[in-house]
């Protein structure tokens, strides 16, 4: 208890400046003071995420900007290249980090939860933030093909019997293709590669171990090849890749001699390396006769070192592709890309949802409520509503004590998520709720109501939610209408979910709170009208209308709440389209800072709804842009 009555802003402050530093005290007042005042300012989860990004990014700046020399992945070829679009001066950059290629694409098999990425080049990162592997062909001339040093290369997604990635390299009359995939054997996931190489000059394919991933570099502190059978390689003392031929001449290298591509030409040979920086190259070669192609096959292990224990259970879940797709939606349409896009976007969904539902499968492969409703309503949707109730059944242990929902600290959205889903999979499905899921609902109700601001205590946000982080996109700490839209959706299915269970008086009790909610709400958006001059909603009571109003249009969809053109709706989508769109889609300018796919589509079902044509012209850019 002592410890809360030590002066710690004074020996911050004191120790800052007897360094030089600003006084991080003030500076942290300072930035706070740009949103409204709140009982949690930055979610500790977003927080550290953040931090080992800029830190990986830290790591990023000291390895690559004075080892050009050295082969990069496909993000860095294109943001250290002047000439490139995608160039990304670094003069006051602390960090370098991947802004401009984020576009890598996940592989797995159902109810595995750790994907193996393929990025825009080829390169295959096998483990969770781990190393990549990269195909290469070297002539005995001295010519390279290095994809990710490529302008394009030709990649396909194969959807056909199990998910698959395959990439084409094609230059100087050589050609390197790569298929890939994720197979279990024994019950423990391995990913297949076979690379298959051809040159018009005698030479070498190359399957090259790189310290790097689509984020940055990833640490190889030890290398060796298996010195007698010459089929596997050791790293960090671990045996974690396997060739189905053995390697007929084998290099590496360390940070300090340099990048194992330097020396690809000479004909040494090195049984392994180690290097203290964590630097570690190394290449295995198999010989390429002129004209004639050759297959070499991999298998690289699947693992998670903070997820270790969940390969226990991978031996006992072996349902695949076409078990897991039984029953599915299908749909059969003469538009290939769009016929492509469906059946890709669903084994997406079945992907990301081993368990707990993940929005992606690497930076994002964690769970927020908000993206687990929207995920959970395309399974319902996809008729995939087994894989949605074992999701739900996890939502009970993910509240605390006292009702909130809980993914991360000041999200006051979440619980109006929550609820609303187990409403939707219950009504579409045609099933009474579950005992722990109406527990859970009436606490969760009972967390709303609680958190709200009384009505009389504040003229501009009585009634309504506290100042909360939301979704990070809508900008800074503020009150937002997308959290109290949701709460009010999740005391109306509160509501519904009680009267079935027997429980009339909480019924009324929820019911007639959602109903002044909404009243509070209305007033509310009046006194934005009459401010800002037009029925457009904006993100908060006192916000101009900026790109964060997207998140007010939930009031049209998913949540229906108000008949299809409603005024207020309406106008907020006009005025999007008007000053927040580029190139057919929605633009967020804030965090997320791109066109948004699937808010671009939120905007294409308000439009729907209101018989307006133009979602379609929506829908189809989406589609265009798509990878």
């Amino acid at each position: 208890m002592w410890l809360k009555w030590l002066p710690w802003k004074y020996i911050v402050r004191k120790l800052a400046h007897s360094h030089g530093f600003l006084d991080p005290v003030s500076v942290l007042a300072k930035v706070r003071s740009f949103s409204q005042p709140s009982e949690v300012q930055e979610p500790i989860e977003l927080l550290r995420a953040g931090m080992i990004l800029h830190t990986r990014g830290l790591m990023n700046s000291r390895a690559i900007q004075q080892n050009l020399d050295w082969v990069w992945p496909w993000w860095v070829n294109r943001q250290f290249d002047p000439e490139d679009p995608a160039f990304v001066p670094r003069a006051f950059s602390l960090t370098h980090i991947n802004l401009t290629h984020r576009n890598w694409t996940a592989l797995g098999i159902p109810d595995m939860s750790i994907y193996p990425l393929v990025d825009p080049g080829g390169g295959i990162t096998p483990q969770t933030d781990g190393w990549t592997l990269e195909g290469w062909i070297v002539s005995d001339t001295g010519r390279f093909l290095v994809p990710s040093r490529l302008d394009s290369v030709h990649q396909y997604l194969g959807v056909e019997e199990n998910l698959s990635v395959e990439t084409l390299a094609e230059d100087q009359g050589m050609s390197l293709g790569s298929r890939v995939e994720v197979v279990l054997e024994k019950g423990l996931p391995f990913c297949h590669i076979r690379y298959i190489g051809r040159s018009e000059y005698p030479g070498w394919l190359v399957v090259a171990l790189r310290p790097y991933n689509p984020e940055g570099v990833a640490f190889i502190h030890k290398i060796r090849i298996d010195k007698r059978e010459r089929n596997k390689w050791f790293i960090e003392d671990r045996a974690e890749v396997f060739f189905e031929s053995p390697v007929e001449r084998h290099l590496s290298s360390n940070y300090r001699e340099g990048d194992v591509s330097l020396y690809a030409s000479e004909m040494s040979e090195q049984e392994g390396s180690v290097c203290e920086v964590g630097m570690c190259t190394a290449g295995a070669f198999f010989r390429l006769e002129a004209g004639i192609p050759r297959q070499i096959g991999v298998r690289a292990e699947i693992r998670d070192e903070s997820h270790e224990s969940l390969r226990s259970s991978w031996s006992c879940s072996e349902v695949g592709w076409e078990e897991s797709l039984k029953g599915h939606c299908s749909l059969s349409i003469p538009d290939e890309k769009m016929q492509f896009l469906y059946d890709a976007a669903i084994r997406t969904l079945i992907l990301h949802s081993p368990g707990d539902i993940f929005p992606g499968p690497y930076t994002y492969r964690r769970f927020w409520f908000r993206d687990a409703a929207f995920i959970l309503q395309a399974l319902i949707c996809a008729n995939l509503t087994g894989r949605a109730e074992r999701a739900l059944d996890r939502f009970p242990a993910r509240q605390n004590a006292f009702g909130f929902f809980h993914s991360q600290d000041g999200e006051w959205d979440s619980n109006g998520e929550a609820i609303w889903i187990i409403h939707r999979f219950c009504r579409s499905c045609g099933v009474s709720p579950k005992r722990e899921w109406l527990r859970a609902v009436e606490s969760g109700a009972n967390w709303i109501i609680r958190k709200r601001i009384p009505p009389g205590q504040d003229p501009v946000y009585g009634g309504l939610l506290p100042a909360g982080f939301s979704a990070e996109h809508l900008g800074a700490n503020d009150h937002y209408y997308w959290d109290n839209f949701w709460s009010i959706a999740g005391l109306e299915a509160a509501a519904s979910m009680m009267s079935e269970g027997g429980k009339s008086a909480l019924a009324l009790k929820y019911g007639h709170t959602a109903s002044d909610y909404m009243s509070m709400v209305e007033k509310s958006l009046l006194h934005a009208r009459e401010r800002i001059g037009r029925a457009a909603m904006p993100a908060a009571p006192m916000r101009r209308l900026d790109a964060g109003a997207i998140g007010s249009i939930v009031a049209g969809y998913p949540l229906q709440f108000w008949a299809p053109g409603d005024e207020r709706i309406m106008d907020s989508v006009e005025w999007l389209m008007e000053n927040s769109f580029f190139q057919g889609g929605f633009f967020q300018d804030m965090v997320h800072s791109g066109i948004n796919a699937y808010l671009t589509l939120h905007i294409a079902q308000i439009l729907l709804r209101a018989g307006d044509e133009r979602y379609g012209d929506l829908a189809r850019n989406v589609a265009d842009l798509a990878t």
